[in-house]
């Protein structure tokens, strides 16, 4: 990417597109679709297309807590997230979007697996609490708050309990009119693929 360009969309500020903090408040991606997202089932050439386009959307700006890319903290890039519409009495998770965030508001959505990979020793206990204090700020500056992911974990239980969830076997991903079925068919199966 040439230093002109880079210029050319530094300059831009984020009042030109709308700071969308609510992102942050994602729900956690149901466990058969672990391993299920546009980007596996498109591929590659598709994937990096999509995210460039959501980069340039911004400005190259997280659209969550509006930072460039050169300034944000941890990774000076942007990272592309999917985002869903989950209907989880149907088993349906439906891809509405791409959009592009730094690395922090990134790793916020995906606090679960921050946890789990400091539980293995793979991510830094410091880290993860800027992480944190990072994402509960973006959003309570906007006026909202995040359940944590205990809470989350919790709040899904009690769904299942009361079959407002549908069975691992019915879970599809949506793209377009196209529906495609869990990478793990069964919970033995992502139990087997995560505990290792």
């Amino acid at each position: 990417m040439s230093k002109e360009f880079i210029k050319k969309f530094k300059g831009i500020k984020p009042k030109t597109w709308k700071l969308r903090p609510e992102v942050l408040l994602c729900p956690n991606v149901p466990k058969p679709m672990h391993g299920m997202a546009p980007r596996v089932v498109l591929g590659a050439k598709w994937w990096n297309d999509t995210r460039q386009k959501a980069y340039k959307t911004t400005a190259f700006h997280c659209v969550a807590c509006g930072i460039h890319k050169s300034k944000a903290r941890g990774k000076h890039w942007l990272e592309g997230h999917e985002l869903y519409d989950i209907d989880y009495k149907k088993g349906l998770m439906t891809y509405l979007e791409t959009i592009p965030l730094c690395h922090f508001c990134h790793n916020y959505i995906h606090d679960g697996r921050m946890l789990s990979l400091m539980q293995k020793g793979k991510f830094h206990s410091g880290k993860y609490k800027l992480i944190i204090q990072h994402g509960d700020r973006v959003l309570l500056n906007d006026g909202l708050k995040k359940l944590t992911h205990k809470e989350r974990e919790e709040e899904f239980l009690d769904m299942s309990l009361n079959n407002q969830v549908a069975e691992w076997s019915s879970w599809r991903l949506v793209i377009g009119k196209k529906k495609y079925e869990p990478k793990f068919k069964t919970e033995y199966q992502w139990r087997q693929a995560f505990s290792k």
